[in-house]
């Protein structure tokens, strides 16, 4: 059951096992990181700890606790530790994120891990709020019965961690930072924790514990000087402890020295006002130089990977080595503490290492090498995406064919699942990919990956993730005078603004892009702008322009002999003479384009019909043929994961079982659709799922609910600029008022009509006349609650 009254904030759908806005029932989310081995030590820490959960004998939770130190010193393994030893108390499970806070790249933002704890607490990923503000309330709402414990780690701000604080006394936050954050024990009453280093018996313990079993008993003097070579710092000792217990035949006496060395060498190039700091990486470099001249490399190339993390076959690209290679040179940076593995063939650096890694490339490694390692991964993301596009979206402009560079093997997939797997798990490594081919001046490279990520992305993520690589790719297409290149991109962006509800920007890139088109003869780029400047004017109820738009596109493809790309156009013409209200004609166009793209095995296109043809079959009379053609694509939608195709297409569904009296079901399919389309930032389809839940509820006899849809879907419409989606609203809303009061529902339709003088076409005079009538005579059921629908942002993307 939809809950509504003085709407705000998301709407949340409540009732059916299926609904993706409900809750469901799953394990709690078990989140954790395994404990830290040869944890030592910070006995003191730990009781501090400990003590803050009680206060005078009586169980207490206070909402954050931080726990602040200098980098390297141990702060993650000390709260791992710590979260282990405590987490029973918190039954309802523990979330967890790195939030990057100290890495060269991007940190994460609160907005990018609230879907992630969101999904884990039981929320379908389609069913979470696309608005940070609303994203971060339902979270809150989610916890305030629950007793879980939050893991914050590596947080450089407030602002990185404040929206994703319980809210609840009941919870327990655990928060790292190299930062003291004080606005978070000032607003937020945070018990502190300052992290110093390990004193010279606990560092020595460490440095006994990692080495034992390797090395007979080594003398605690000696360890000693060790340990304060280290600066006594966590991070550095266990990399030190490392390198002993690998080396076991070597005396401390010879280790001691190596590091001496390192440690003058660091100091010679230190001001001195880093202690701390310059012993790190004093030990990071008496390490490095123990490894074999192949993994040193590697390590060194690592530091020049744009991303957050990499994956074994990205890796091998960047070092120009074979998988296997790559594979056991990875197994020795692990062993040695300098690489961290997160997944099957994925790892990551801590943050000191990546930087140190990224130093010594540039000390080491000639510039041309340099350049040489970044093209190669760069190119191998260029053509490993390009093969995911052959199964994400096959029909999608192709970038011009180049052999991979010498030493680049991307990866091919077996089917479409493949494909999206790798989109997805990539998905943080484009925009740094883009950003860093750009920073090195390969403007080439920059736009191709703009290009070839926007066909290439996995389906369910969002459009505005997209914008600032293509606009990267736009600027880098400008730089080198390729026009082609402008005008792709261009077409991209007329398609991600229409997404997301931006019309006149949509149009204006589209124009440009036609512009360029004519301008260097390309025939066939220029039908395929004509056809999405066609799907802007369909979106804005501009029908006459749409159509226009269309019948040139399609008259240009049969000239060019294009078939696929002409029955696309044509099945969007009938889209557009479904809308005017001319139901038969559109019917034969869309049957007739649905039996070929059925021929070519095109799923997209063949749903995208299929969701047309249900409307029309509606209207006709034939509700359970249309309910079956809405199933049908629906289905589609969900095998190609599409969470744009599935939201608009749930639309279709809805009228249909709204039709059949399967209200239930409609509003199943209404809350799902909704949802989705908040995910992704289209209000529009949203406010139409809206209207939708609205109707279903005026057919219940539950009017004062149907109100509060429909007027919410108005004001939506209203503020995008959409007279026609908010005339409808306001019909629906009028039928919602009329029984109780007349005289509110009379003002809805006065406007209605004012609202729908702008339209002549057939649908339009129908409408106005059922309203007219409903003025003069009461109201009166059938108005076409859905009228505003129209298909996917890449409908017709040939």
């Amino acid at each position: 059951m939809v809950q509504a009254g003085q709407v705000s904030g998301g709407v949340h759908f409540h009732g059916r096992q299926d609904d993706p806005g409900q809750v469901s029932r799953q394990p709690p989310p078990r989140q954790l990181p395994g404990d830290l081995r040869h944890f030592v030590n910070r006995t003191a820490e730990l009781q501090s700890l400990d003590a803050t959960l009680t206060t005078g004998g009586d169980p207490f939770v206070p909402p954050v606790c931080v726990i602040a130190g200098t980098a390297g010193a141990g702060k993650t393994a000390l709260a791992l530790r710590w979260a282990h030893q405590v987490k029973d108390r918190f039954p309802d499970g523990q979330l967890y994120v790195n939030l990057r806070g100290y890495d060269p790249g991007e940190p994460v933002a609160a907005e990018e891990v609230l879907p992630r704890f969101l999904t884990a607490l039981g929320v379908a990923a389609s069913a979470v709020p696309t608005d940070p503000d609303s994203a971060a309330a339902l979270y809150r709402t989610l916890l305030a019965d629950r007793r879980m414990l939050v893991f914050l780690d590596n947080a450089a701000t407030v602002a990185q961690v404040r929206p994703l604080l319980p809210g609840n006394a009941h919870c327990l936050t655990i928060v790292t930072s190299r930062s003291r954050l004080s606005p978070l024990a000032v607003r937020d009453g945070a018990d502190r924790l300052t992290l110093g280093t390990l004193d010279e018996p606990e560092a020595v313990a460490l440095l006994r514990t990692v080495t034992a079993g390797h090395r007979a008993d080594d003398d605690s003097e000696k360890l000693a000087e060790l340990a304060r070579l280290c600066a006594h710092l966590p991070l550095a000792l266990r990399i030190a402890a490392e390198r002993a217990a690998t080396h076991p035949h070597m005396s401390l006496d010879e280790l001691i020295s190596d590091l001496c060395d390192e440690s003058a060498l660091w100091d010679a190039l230190s001001t001195g006002d880093e202690e701390e700091a310059e012993a790190v990486r004093a030990v990071f470099a008496w390490s490095y130089r123990a490894l074999s001249p192949d993994a040193a490399r590697l390590f060194r190339l690592l530091g020049l990977h744009p991303g957050p993390e990499f994956g074994l076959h990205a890796v091998a690209a960047l070092a120009g080595v074979s998988v296997r290679r790559a594979r056991q040179l990875l197994d020795v940076l692990v062993g040695a503490h300098l690489l961290e593995q997160t997944a099957p063939d994925r790892f990551e650096f801590h943050d000191l290492l990546r930087a140190y890694a990224g130093d010594q490339a540039q000390r080491e490694e000639s510039g041309e090498e340099r350049e040489a390692a970044l093209r190669r991964v760069l190119d191998w993301y260029l053509h490993t995406a390009d093969s995911a596009q052959g199964w994400i979206k096959p029909h999608g402009k192709r970038l011009p064919s180049q052999p991979p560079a010498e030493g680049v093997t991307p990866v091919s997939f077996a089917d479409y699942d493949q494909a999206v797997d790798w989109a997805e798990r990539e998905h943080a490594n484009f925009l740094p990919a883009v950003r860093a081919a750009v920073n090195d001046g390969l403007d080439v490279y920059a736009w191709q990956l703009a290009a070839v990520l926007w066909n290439a992305k996995a389906p369910s993520s969002l459009t505005a993730d997209w914008l600032p690589m293509g606009q990267a790719g736009l600027e880098a297409a400008r730089r080198t005078g390729d026009r082609a290149a402008q005008a792709l991109l261009l077409e991209s962006f007329g398609f991600g603004y229409t997404k997301l509800n931006r019309p006149a920007e949509a149009l204006e890139a589209h124009a440009e892009a036609l512009e360029i088109r004519r301008e260097i003869g390309d025939r066939a780029g220029e039908a395929d702008s004509l056809n999405a400047l066609g799907l802007v004017h369909l979106r804005k109820r501009e029908l006459g322009r749409a159509e226009a738009r269309l019948e040139e596109a399609a008259a240009l493809f049969a000239e060019l002999g294009e078939a696929r790309r002409q029955t696309v156009t044509q099945a969007n013409l009938a889209l557009v003479r479904f809308r005017a209200g001319e139901s038969e004609r559109a019917a034969e166009d869309i049957e007739e384009a649905l039996a070929a793209h059925r021929a070519r095995n095109d799923a997209r296109s063949t749903g995208n019909a299929l969701w047309v043809l249900s409307g029309i079959r509606l209207e006709l009379g034939e509700a359970r043929d249309a309910l079956n053609t809405a199933e049908e694509a629906v289905k589609i939608a969900l095998d190609l994961r599409s969470h744009v195709a599935e939201g608009c297409w749930l639309l279709a569904l809805g009228d249909a079982q709204q039709a059949l009296g399967e209200h239930g079901e409609a509003l199943t399919a209404y809350g799902r659709s909704a949802t989705l389309h908040r995910r992704l930032g289209d209000r529009s389809r949203e406010a139409l799922a809206w209207q939708g839940t609205g109707e279903t509820y005026h057919r219940l006899g539950r009017d004062e609910e149907a109100a509060a849809f429909h007027r919410r879907a108005a004001t939506a419409h209203r503020e995008l600029g959409d007279a026609w989606s908010e005339a409808v609203a306001l019909d629906g809303l009028a039928r919602a008022l009329h029984g109780e009061d007349p005289e509110a529902a009379r003002a809805q339709w006065t406007e209605c009509l004012r609202l729908l003088g702008g339209y002549e076409d057939a649908r339009a005079r129908r409408l106005r006349a059922e309203v007219r009538e409903r003025l003069g005579e009461g109201p009166a059921d059938g108005a076409d609650g859905a009228d505003g629908a129209d298909g996917p942002g890449d409908a017709g993307d040939a």
